[in-house]
């Protein structure tokens, strides 16, 4: 098999010659790889790894990530935009003027070079912070028009022809419905408001449900295998079973089956605490969950998500990139790889990678090591 049908039969749920071995590759790794690339790119340079190093790619571009009305200017919504930097962050200021009412939201990310495009921004004032922002986002918020799925349209073709066999593309959208949500209000804000205003709650859930409803839809129609979807805020750390499927589940569901009707797989990441939410992941039956991240990370043993969610959903990850992958010897990467590996692949629906992206500093030969021992134990 190609790695493209090699993910597709396993997203499909069926069983492929092997395991998909596909390590989350974006611009910190990148950059570290290459340091005398000027720029690098999660589909250009990561196909170009992923040639070298022999691995199933899911390109997780991060270009769509940003929703259109924060790129540009529509009728009542005029945006204008600003940044500068500090000699450490990259503060960023983006201001929307609506009829009566001026939109402000403010964000910083530390400047860290060629890497910087996909280090995430912190927001350090949202755009929502009134009733009175609400109402004016509410009631001028622009749709998705032509021009801006003529872009995706254009890109994701450019995207595919690059990819080719070598895997499957995977575009975030703009965030699932409560950790945008949470951008724009700020997390401590949106927990509270279902106790303590219900109904401005619901009203924007519900908005940012159709508008990214209509926006993924529009990436599958351009051509994406795979939408991501974050769902990291609401997290078992964070939130309770029971306040997940009364504020959240039915705005998440909504989003996945949107995605799963007009043709596209569904990537929903958590890379933390899930364990207690497992049963409220059955019912949002996204076609992949990941990162299935153990202690300290996470709260996540793979055995235990297998047999609780392996029969329906897909799971990638769980190996740990962040210490382990760093710095144990080549040897005891391959051990814990098929370690991984004859948990994971029994039953199918199992994808292998770490438990978030590759970092900085993750010796060539460690990499090698668990890509190999991978491949060799995950055939079928």
């Amino acid at each position: 098999m190609t790695p493209r049908e090699r993910l597709l039969t396993t997203l499909q749920g069926d069983t492929a010659d092997r395991v998909p071995v596909s390590p989350f590759i974006q611009e910190q790794y990148l950059s570290w790889y290459y340091p005398d690339r000027p720029t690098v790119d999660r589909v250009v340079d990561a196909v170009e790894l992923a040639n070298e190093l022999d691995f199933d790619l899911m390109a997780k571009h991060n270009q769509f990530q940003r929703p259109h009305f924060l790129r540009r200017s529509y009728p009542n919504w005029q945006l204008s935009s600003s940044s500068e930097f500090d000699g450490r962050l990259i503060r960023y200021r983006t201001q929307i003027a609506t009829p009566g009412r001026t939109l402000v939201q403010e964000e910083a990310v530390e400047e860290i070079g060629v890497a910087t495009k996909g280090a995430m921004r912190v927001t350090t004032k949202h755009l929502l912070e009134t009733p009175e922002d609400l109402r004016a986002f509410l009631e001028h918020l622009p749709p998705l028009d032509d021009e801006e799925r003529a872009v995706m349209r254009q890109t994701i073709a450019c995207w595919h022809a690059l990819l080719g066999d070598r895997g499957v593309l995977a575009p975030w959208g703009f965030a699932g419905v409560f950790n945008y949500a949470s951008d724009l209000r700020g997390s401590e804000a949106l927990f509270m408001e279902p106790i303590e205003d219900e109904t401005s709650y619901r009203a924007l859930m519900d908005r940012m449900a159709d508008a990214q409803c209509e926006y993924c839809q529009a990436l599958v129609e351009a051509g994406a295998d795979c939408i991501g979807i974050q769902g990291h805020i609401a997290n078992a750390g964070t939130v309770s079973s029971a306040f997940f499927r009364a504020y959240i589940q039915e705005y998440e569901k909504r989003l996945i089956d949107s995605i799963h009707s007009a043709g596209a797989f569904t990537v929903f990441h958590n890379c933390g605490r899930a364990k207690r939410l497992y049963p409220n992941y059955r019912e949002l039956g996204m076609t992949l969950w990941e990162t299935v991240s153990e202690p300290p990370a996470g709260d996540n043993n793979l055995a235990q998500a297998k047999a609780a969610l392996g029969d329906t959903i897909c799971l990638l990850g769980n190996l740990d990139q962040i210490q382990f992958l760093k710095t144990a010897t080549p040897a005891e990467v391959a051990e814990r790889a098929r370690q991984i590996m004859s948990i994971g692949k029994p039953g199918g629906r199992y994808i292998f990678a770490a438990s978030d992206f590759l970092e900085p500093g993750t010796p060539r030969e460690n990499v090698v090591a668990m890509l190999e021992a991978a491949r060799e134990s995950g055939v079928y």
